[in-house]
């Protein structure tokens, strides 16, 4: 059960960890989708190639040291985001709502991504289908693939990952023969000014939300080093390698709109982009949708939801909303809701590292690979720095709001445990499955 489930509800076993080239290979999928072809492009529309090489290596920095450092948390524990955040700082009722909000955004983020991708299709192939059927054709792929669970994901990053490259690839050669290259990376950008800092706000920024909910995915290492290794080599090559290219088209084409001239202009090729570049994020977002939801329901409700089932019905409910064209009303809730994750990831940081208030319990059970028999009902402290810290990241846009969000819930989260005020109120008996008890799922 724990392996079909995913271990939802419990600790990765060791037999279960898997070597950490094949997880890098799901973090580059994950890094070089469309949108990152689609974001070098906009950086390339505003700045010279020179500047555009910093954006990425400042952004590209920040993303993996967040990455690094809650992947490791993860790692160690073997355990994912939303059931991790019981024991590092959140309690029960805090873990519930980190679950709901990674629900609720990458369900949403998943239906958006499957309506996008739709209307690229309908528009390379027009009258084949209308963009509802595209709509729910891929976004039902996806989740058959993700219902496999981990090992089908990775069986889909060995594939649409080598061959995503290879399509760009042969795009950009395609493109760029025209020009010469040397010009293109000293010409002047196209388009309106954007400073470094802008740029690298727009990296960091557009990764961030993968960044957080990163032990989704490291909880699967064997080791910390695997962590490091993976992140660097997974982020470092997907944001230079497809954020550079969109970076030269943009300025070889003039325009921002690198991935419609791309993939309108060479036919077949480009239907593969659009597909290959879309399917290992959105696998991400449905997945780490479906262990968010299983966890709220488990702390919220003491039911135990089966992540398969479960990730059966949020695909089909969100192909079903991207088909009718409600989710595109969402955006900018779904954008609001972006702010609140960086200073989950803030204060598992500050707790984990820093206060250990409950460090000792996970240490305690970790060699058993069972989890803390209860965890902390409510921890008040942490609601208040985690209000403060995403109303900060909305209001203040200067610098990296996400950063500043991120790094204040640090600070609030450090001096609340200095002052005594990291407590929680009530015990909750942990529920979960496979480790410890094997309770019956409910759907």
């Amino acid at each position: 059960m724990a392996h079909a489930d995913d271990f939802a509800l419990s600790r990765v076993a060791p037999a279960a960890r898997r070597h950490w080239f094949g997880i890098s290979i799901q973090r580059f999928g994950q890094v070089s989708a469309l949108s990152q072809f689609l974001l070098g492009a906009t950086l390339g529309y505003g700045m010279t190639f020179g500047n555009a090489v910093l954006a990425f290596l400042f952004g590209s920095i920040i993303l993996e040291v967040i990455m690094c450092v809650v992947g490791i948390i993860g790692q160690r524990e073997g355990l994912n985001t939303a059931l991790l955040a019981r024991w590092t700082g959140f309690g029960e009722v805090g873990a519930s709502l980190v679950g709901l909000a990674i629900g609720i955004s990458l369900i949403g983020w998943f239906g958006i991504q499957s309506a996008i991708s739709a209307e690229s299709l309908e528009a390379l192939i027009p009258g084949a289908l209308p963009v509802w059927a595209w709509c729910l054709i891929f976004g039902l792929i996806v989740t058959a693939i993700v219902a496999v669970g981990f090992g089908g994901m990775q069986w889909l990053a060995n594939i649409t990952v080598p061959l995503f490259l290879a399509l760009v690839g042969w795009s950009i050669v395609s493109e760029l023969s025209r020009h010469s290259l040397g010009d293109l990376v000293r010409s002047a950008p196209p388009g309106p000014a954007m400073s470094v800092g802008q740029g690298t706000a727009i990296v960091a920024g557009g990764l961030i939300v993968g960044a957080i909910i990163t032990a989704d995915m490291t909880r699967y290492n064997r080791s910390g080093k695997d962590v490091v290794k993976q992140t660097v080599v997974g982020v470092t090559l997907g944001e230079f390698v497809i954020g550079l290219a969109g970076v030269l088209l943009a300025h070889a084409a003039g325009t921002g709109n690198i991935v419609a001239i791309v993939t309108s202009s060479v036919g077949l090729v480009g239907l593969l982009i659009v597909l290959t570049g879309t399917l290992k994020i959105n696998d991400w977002n449905l997945y780490s949708s479906s262990l968010g939801l299983v966890n709220f329901i488990s702390t919220a409700f003491r039911r135990d939801l089966h992540r398969v089932s479960t990730t059966v019905v949020l695909g089909v409910v969100g192909s079903v909303l991207a088909a009718v064209g409600i989710l595109g009303h969402f955006t900018d809730f779904l954008i609001v809701l972006g702010v609140a994750f960086p200073p989950i990831a803030g204060i598992m940081i500050a707790e984990y590292f820093v206060v250990k208030q409950w460090r000792g319990e996970l240490d305690a059970t970790r060699p058993s690979e069972t989890l803390p028999t209860t965890a902390p009902r409510v921890v008040p402290a942490t609601l208040v720095v985690w209000l403060i810290a995403s109303v900060v990241g909305y209001v203040v846009t200067w610098g990296i709001p996400s950063i500043t969000s991120l790094v204040l819930s640090i600070v609030l989260y450090v001096a609340a445990g200095k002052l005594g005020l990291v407590r929680g109120v009530g015990a909750a008996p942990t529920r979960t499955r496979g480790a410890v008890t094997e309770p019956q799922p409910i759907a």
